[in-house]
């Protein structure tokens, strides 16, 4: 599987941008048209906020010529993405010339970096909400439908909207996202995370295991805890994870980290599958691959990011990790969990970069031998100390040859990974039909990579054991040999 710059996401593709939907409830008169960008936190998001929203009258609908609102839920991780949303903004105003009573709304990381500015900037914005301020949309609302722009844009430092049950947009209804920690306190040079997300707070854990347990009741089959750094999970009793150290004794001694409740997750529902992401290397401890070596029910499947090989360059990104710490890591990982699946982030360009730097990250990928990556070029970002205090002084025919030369080694890696599996019996979450046949199955096995088999007589949401006869980098190929004791 290989993502390259011009992917603005990190899950199925297919799913950028499209609308989102759910049930409609007939009480309610007005229709929401909601499209998410950018990472699986934004895609989550936008469910909190179709459940906030459905309370106050509105369904969800795939026309955008019928919605009484648009909203966009936006990335900023990259120019690329930002200038995907305003483009779909232009489309959002030529419908509001023949729907003139069509209301429009910006959500999110971008909607938090430009606040104000987004309505000088784009005529067609009606409301601007950065991503601690859904529970404030009722009122924002209000102030449109009275012909008043609508502005919130203030970072939480409490809110995770663990008291908010999610809807769930375009559900497969066998994988679901339940969201652990919101912001980052790992002040990376290139990122703007923490500045459109703020700092770390954990979510309480009783909140996560009753959100599990009713998925399960539902037929759900698989989650994935999200977090923009899910191994900083740290619960207290509430508040920011950096005031931790200030936290009483019985609140240190009862604390959950997250190793802890990935173990309480594992065991409230053993039946079904666990994912998480994302990681960062200088969090993850031993205890969180250990627990996951211990429940058959946690995936072998690790997102871990590294963003370049050069200690130096590592340096620069403020990543609080060398190069030999993470083999360190990725070692103990192939030693507690043979058969783990490991992805990564790269950039490749980031400002000072060299031709050393560059073979640096080659050799620590052909030492890693990752399953699958995402792979960028450098993209500098309002705001953020590389913006502020480095130039952008690599040419861009070198960012484009040193990225294609890094997909160029995803590529044979992710070959070199999915011909392990061939031969070999695994079991496949089925989460639906195969986008190439429609006489085949897809799903995907414990390390995330993707399965098809002829569809014969099995079901969406049923673990198949499948033996895999072919593959090509990105792809599984076998056949059924039954279903498996999970079900």
């Amino acid at each position: 599987m290989i993502r390259n710059e011009e992917l603005e996401k990190v899950i199925d593709e297919s799913q950028q941008g499209s609308p989102l939907t759910l049930e409609s409830d007939e009480k309610n008169s007005r229709k929401l048209y909601i499209e998410s960008y950018g990472c699986q936190m934004n895609f989550s998001d936008s469910e909190i906020v179709a459940s906030i929203l459905a309370k106050e009258g509105f369904n969800t609908t795939q026309d955008l010529a019928e919605a009484d609102l648009v909203l966009v839920n936006t990335c900023s991780i990259r120019e690329k993405a930002e200038q995907t949303v305003r483009k779909r903004l232009e489309k959002f105003n030529a419908v509001k010339k023949t729907n003139p009573g069509m209301k429009v709304g910006v959500l999110g990381c971008m909607a938090e970096r430009l606040k104000n500015k987004f309505l000088e900037e784009e005529k067609i914005v009606d409301m601007v909400v950065g991503p601690d301020a859904y529970k404030d949309l009722p009122n924002l609302i209000q102030e449109i439908d009275e012909g008043r722009n609508a502005v919130n844009v203030i970072l939480s430092k409490d809110e995770t909207y663990g008291d908010v049950a999610p809807v769930r947009l375009n559900s497969n209804g066998v994988t679901a996202f339940v969201s652990i920690t919101r912001g980052c306190d790992n002040m990376c040079t290139f990122c703007v995370v923490p500045f459109t997300r703020g700092r770390e707070r954990s979510r309480d854990p009783q909140s996560i295991l009753e959100e599990v347990n009713d998925l399960w009741e539902r037929g759900f089959k698989e989650i994935t805890l999200l977090g923009q750094n899910v191994d900083s999970y740290l619960w207290y009793g509430g508040g920011l994870k950096k005031d931790f150290e200030k936290a009483s004794e019985m609140q240190m001694a009862t604390s959950v980290n997250f190793a802890k409740l990935l173990e309480m997750v594992a065991i409230a529902q053993p039946k079904m599958r666990i994912r998480f992401s994302t990681s960062n290397p200088q969090d993850m401890t031993l205890d969180v691959i250990e627990s996951m070596s211990k429940h058959e029910n946690i995936c072998n499947y690790i997102h871990l990011p590294v963003q370049s090989g050069s200690d130096r360059i590592l340096k620069a990104m403020n990543r609080l990790h060398t190069r030999e710490e993470y083999f360190e890591l990725i070692d103990n990982i192939r030693k507690i969990i043979p058969d783990c699946a490991i992805s990564q982030d790269m950039i490749t360009g980031f400002p000072t970069e060299t031709e050393e730097d560059h073979q640096d990250t080659l050799s620590l990928m052909e030492y890693v031998k990752y399953d699958f990556g995402f792979m960028f070029a450098y993209s500098e970002r309002p705001g953020t100390l590389a913006e502020r205090k480095l130039e952008d002084d690599i040419p861009e025919a070198t960012k484009k040859r040193r990225l294609t030369e890094i997909i160029a080694l995803q590529q044979k890696h992710s070959l070199y990974r999915t011909q392990q599996h061939v031969g070999k019996v695994e079991e496949v979450l089925i989460e639906g039909s195969s986008k190439k046949s429609d006489t085949h199955w897809m799903g995907r096995n414990s390390q995330n990579t993707v399965v098809v088999f002829p569809k014969e007589n099995y079901q969406v949401g049923e673990f198949v054991n499948v033996k895999i006869n072919e593959c090509t980098s990105a792809t599984l190929i076998g056949e059924a040999q039954g279903l498996s004791k999970n079900n």
